[in-house]
């Protein structure tokens, strides 16, 4: 299974938001969107990515006056991106080795998509799963 076929089963919609947005209209989308993450655009380019994790580091090291900087001041610069040809196998390799949960999926220097550690471990139970009852008709069949 790939990414692609993860996007298919997603709201096609990426809230997005520029790198001069409050912290606190970020904090707001979160809780609205219930998501953990958005993508950080200047116009069309991806320029980083702000994320739960990101927001309670520079609320240890600023306090509640974090909640005046810009997303800019708080957000991931080095963003890791895949793309519509990964596998969910390669997607789950990156976000484990790499620690984030979150991943933009971009093609031809566009952003499609973003899809979340829950996303990719949902569609390895389902391949999961699919492949056990491929077994057992197989086993029943033989039989």
């Amino acid at each position: 299974m790939t990414v692609e076929k993860i996007l298919k089963g997603k709201n096609s919609v990426v809230a997005t938001v520029a790198a001069d947005l409050p912290l606190s209209d970020v904090c707001a989308l979160l809780t609205e969107r219930r998501i953990g993450a958005v993508p950080v655009m200047d116009g069309s380019t991806l320029v980083g990515i702000i994320s739960e994790r990101d927001v309670v580091h520079v609320l240890a090291s600023h306090g509640a006056a974090a909640l005046e900087l810009k997303v800019g001041d708080a957000m991931t610069r080095n963003v890791k991106t895949t793309t519509l040809h990964t596998t969910v196998v390669q997607a789950m390799a990156a976000m484990t080795a790499g620690r984030f949960r979150h991943l933009p999926v971009v093609e031809a220097g566009r952003l499609i998509g973003i899809i979340s550690i829950g996303d990719v471990v949902k569609a390895r139970l389902d391949e999961q799963q699919y492949e056990v009852e491929n077994l057992r008709s197989y086993v029943v069949g033989a039989a």
